[in-house]
């Protein structure tokens, strides 16, 4: 039977993917082997995405058309430039029991539909993917055992260069000082964050793309910890082992500053009154509203599109008709002077349940507080090494 055969080859940018043949090399090569073998080639399909993930649209394109009937075999370099994550290598055995797959053809790989085949290409997914999943733990494991080195894992923000000889950090003499001024700037107490962008561009600082520093973009840069000689990784602070631009206590004023700027200023048109939200009108049903006129205040129902024939009434005389209608559901002065010794009693148990635990918690507080005391002795002697005082801390 001759076996009709789309050619696939696939290079992506991943870090694993670099000793792979290129896609020419990988053409190239196919090529001459289905000449060798009298494959029929009836389409190319030409890739440059991660398989790590599903969801690669020429890959899906290429099934399409075996399930279309277009061909009955594909032609790789090796099983890996199919699959290396395991939604895809199911589809390519699914396809191989429906019969829709007849044959599958690999330089560096020998496979044919059988049941021995059929195990040895899922083993072949299997390195695939479990070579990527180990590579991904690795690099970040890396990436920790760089930022336990005080290394910054990623692209340093304005005012610092990404030394790549030296793999490390450098200061930018020119623009640190144009940050450490902004910083001074702002931390004055009389400047916005648009009077902050100004600055910047007024002295030659702009993004990456060459455009205006946003007020957004000049918040994020004035809550960066990384110009004290702090960063962020994995949601924790670490230190970091280059220079720092500004000091702790300017870092800290400026953001004062920001946590200030940042609250909501919300300005009560009246003060709040003693029977607000208390009571609603009788005859509308309305809440009761206040205001205050001429030193007094007076009392209201909101009249929100109802009629009413209430009028204002002031707050003495609220307070005598609130007074009278009390007085008739009173307790009687017997049983109020009981109530009365039953809270007090209450009280004091209460008082004495809340000094104990009090008591407990700051026992408990210099207990820890002597832990890390001791803690921060053995590191500072050296009995302890960093990476434990760390940890332990």
């Amino acid at each position: 039977m001759n076996n009709k055969f789309f050619l696939y080859a696939r290079k992506s940018t991943d870090v694993e993917d670099k000793q792979v043949l290129s896609i020419e090399a990988q053409i190239t090569e196919l090529r001459a082997f289905a000449k060798q073998n009298n494959l029929n080639v009836v389409n190319t399909f030409i890739e440059k995405q991660s398989a790590k993930i599903p969801g690669r649209p020429i890959f899906g394109e290429m099934l399409k058309g075996i399930e279309n009937g277009e061909a009955d075999g594909i032609l790789a370099w090796h099983p890996d430039r199919l699959a290396r994550n395991s939604v895809d290598g199911g589809q390519i055995i699914y396809l191989i029991d429906c019969g829709r797959i007849a044959a599958l053809k690999f330089p560096q790989f020998w496979f044919e539909p059988t049941p021995q085949g059929k195990f040895m290409l899922n083993i072949a997914f299997g390195q695939s993917k479990y070579y990527v999943d180990s590579l991904s733990e690795n690099t970040k494991r890396g990436l920790r055992q760089k930022v336990r080195r005080g290394e910054y894992p990623s692209v340093a923000p304005i005012g610092y260069i990404n030394d790549v000889r030296n793999k490390s950090i450098i200061v930018d003499r020119k623009k640190a000082k144009v940050i450490k001024a902004a910083f001074e700037f702002y931390a004055t107490g009389n400047a916005r964050l648009e009077d902050v962008s100004d600055f910047l561009a007024q002295r030659g600082i702009f993004s990456r793309g060459g455009k205006r520093i946003h007020k957004t973009r000049a918040t994020f840069i004035l809550s960066n910890p990384f110009y004290t000689g702090l960063f962020k990784y994995g949601g924790e602070l670490h230190e970091g082992k280059y220079e720092s631009i500004i000091t702790k206590k300017l870092f800290d004023t400026a953001q004062e500053i920001l946590r200030q700027r940042g609250k909501p200023r919300h300005r009560q048109k009246n003060e709040p009154q003693a029977f607000c939200g208390l009571i609603s009108c009788a005859e509308c049903g309305m809440m009761i509203t206040a205001e205050k006129q001429k030193g007094h205040i007076y009392y209201r129902c909101t009249k929100k599109k109802i009629k009413c024939s209430q009028p204002y009434i002031r707050e003495e005389e609220l307070d005598r008709q609130l007074s009278s209608l009390i007085q008739k559901v009173s307790l009687r002065p017997d049983w109020a002077e009981k109530l009365l010794e039953m809270a007090e009693t209450d009280k004091e148990k209460s008082a004495q349940s809340v000094s104990a635990f009090v008591q407990e918690s700051q026992n408990q507080i210099r207990a820890i507080q002597t832990k890390l005391q001791r803690l921060l002795d053995g590191y500072l002697e050296q009995d302890i090494e960093r990476e434990i005082y760390n940890r332990k801390g």
